[in-house]
């Protein structure tokens, strides 16, 4: 698997994650040799999915008294 980083090798790793909500402490994913990035079933499912832009949406302007 090429890291969607850097496009360096990347190799397969087990993990813990201690705060995990799901029961499950080890997971399995991918992780760069060169740059660090993580990648895992859910960080690619999330990034699929990832909402529209909001269009339109003006910052509100504050006023000073």
């Amino acid at each position: 698997m090429d890291c969607p980083r850097c496009q360096n090798e990347m190799i397969e790793e087990e993990f813990s994650d201690l705060r995990d909500d799901t029961g499950y402490m080890n997971f399995r994913g991918w992780r760069c040799i060169l740059c660090g990035e993580i990648v895992d079933s859910v960080i690619l499912e999330n990034r699929r999915n990832r909402p529209a832009p909001l269009v339109g949406r003006n910052r509100k302007i504050m006023a000073y008294s």
